[in-house]
This record gives structure tokens, sequence and C-alpha cells, in this order.
């Protein structure tokens, strides 16, 4: 791992405050993994989840529970 990744990565481990928070740098790393792992495909389900939220808002409901898709073209199922 190259120094700028370390330094990186030792910022994000860290919250707004400075303090460690290995929590959020879970999180975080997890959602760059599955970023890398589904490229594309990522990013087209959250532009649809995003547009969901949107359209809900729109129509004046709010979005209360889980909502799980499964990609027809990959047959992925995304929670």
């Amino acid at each position: 791992m190259s120094e700028r990744c370390k330094a990186i990565d030792k910022e994000l481990s860290r919250n707004g405050s400075g303090y460690f928070d290995p929590t959020a740098y879970k999180a975080m790393k997890r959602v760059e993994a599955d970023e890398r792992k589904y490229g594309r495909d990522y990013e087209r389900f959250y532009n649809l989840l995003n547009t969901i939220f949107y359209i809900c808002n729109l129509a004046g409901f709010h979005v209360e529970g889980r909502i799980v898709l499964t990609d027809k073209k990959t047959g992925k199922v995304w929670k």
C-alpha cells in the first residue's frame, strides 16, 4: 500500500472531531469495495434508488422500509 493510500485510510478512520471511528470507517470501506466489484451496475442501482426516493418525495410519500431489487440483466440482488 502506498504512503498516499495509507494517509487516506488514516484520514477516513477519524470522524469530524478527529476521533477514531471504526464503524464509519468499515462502512465506507465496504462501499468502496462494492463500487470496485460492481462498477457500472453499482452506479445504475444507486441512480435508480435516488430516482425512486425523488419520485416518492414529489408525490408526497416517504419510503419507510428497505427496498430490495433484482437486476434483470445480472441477477444481482440489491438491498
